[in-house]
């Protein structure tokens, strides 16, 4: 399924601009995609707790301090277009490491859907679950989907989406990159409300590269 990509050279030149932090509790869900609040750049990322595949906790914070990371939220292995751009990524998911980076990738499947999944042994990006929502809503990311599309989605995989406590409508980030140095600081930052509009990977390459200078 093909992605639409955005003009590269105005999206990157816009990326970059620093928006003022703003007084916006963004651990609050947004009512659509359009109404997120992610963070920008020059904020840094929150203490997120998420896991590993293996059902161990890990801190977002923690993981960065040991080395650059590019975190890409998607939707859940289940997504089409998700599927599609982490597998446009392999393309540049070398030279992204060979800068020093790591490379993770958060969704809110759970931890067993994360273990049923079939990842290429020589995938370098770490795969993470969100599915307590922690660094979604940290990020500013999440957002209710509307009624019809989750009885849609339900009817046709089950109970397999994030909620929160006590709340059962289902809870999804809107599909961002993030490019953040080891004090967690955001270099770069792409957020989309259209989940089948995704960024250029050549791009976060070279924000990834310029962060570094």
């Amino acid at each position: 399924m093909p992605i639409r990509y955005t003009f590269a050279t105005l999206l990157f030149l816009i990326s970059l601009l620093s928006f003022p932090a703003q007084a916006l509790d963004r651990t609050q869900v947004a009512d659509s995609a359009e109404l997120v609040t992610p963070l920008m750049n020059g904020q840094r990322i929150p203490n997120a707790s998420v896991k590993r595949a293996d059902g161990s906790d890990v801190n977002l914070r923690e993981l960065v301090s040991e080395k650059p990371a590019v975190i890409l939220f998607y939707r859940g292995g289940w997504c089409p277009y998700c599927n599609a751009q982490l597998a446009d990524f392999r393309a540049v998911e070398k030279k992204i490491t060979d800068l020093g980076y790591q490379i993770l990738t958060i969704s809110t499947d759970s931890v067993a859907r994360l273990q049923s999944q079939k990842f290429d042994t020589d995938y370098k990006a770490q795969v993470l679950s969100d599915h307590a929502l922690h660094a979604t809503r940290g990020f500013g990311i999440g957002f209710f989907l509307d009624d019809s599309s989750a009885k849609r989605y339900r009817n046709a995989m089950g109970e397999v989406f994030a909620s929160l406590p006590g709340d059962d409508r289902i809870v999804l980030p809107a599909p961002a990159v993030y490019v953040v140095d080891q004090s967690g600081l955001i270099q770069f930052q792409y957020v989309n409300p259209d989940y089948k509009v995704r960024v250029d990977p050549e791009l976060v390459y070279h924000a990834a590269k310029l962060a570094l200078k």
